[in-house]
């Protein structure tokens, strides 16, 4: 099975994140440390470098206090 991935998703997703996250007042330093991620994966995850996990959006969704389906608007 090949890995699929999808540069432009990804960007997509990283700025509707991105989005939300300013909209909320909320810095990537507070989005980390309510998820216990790192900080730098929280900046990847915006910049779109990175295929983040299903879990891992739940896990942002929550701390955004949205339904993750919000951060898939874009």
């Amino acid at each position: 099975m090949k890995y699929y991935r999808d540069e432009d998703f990804l960007k997509k997703f990283g700025k509707r994140l991105k989005q939300v996250r300013k909209a909320k007042k909320i810095t990537q330093e507070e989005l980390a440390f309510r998820t216990d991620f790192e900080l730098s994966q929280i900046g990847r995850i915006e910049r779109g470098t990175i295929n983040t996990s299903i879990s891992h959006v739940a896990a942002i969704a929550k701390a955004l206090d949205i339904q993750a389906i919000e951060l898939f608007k874009f």
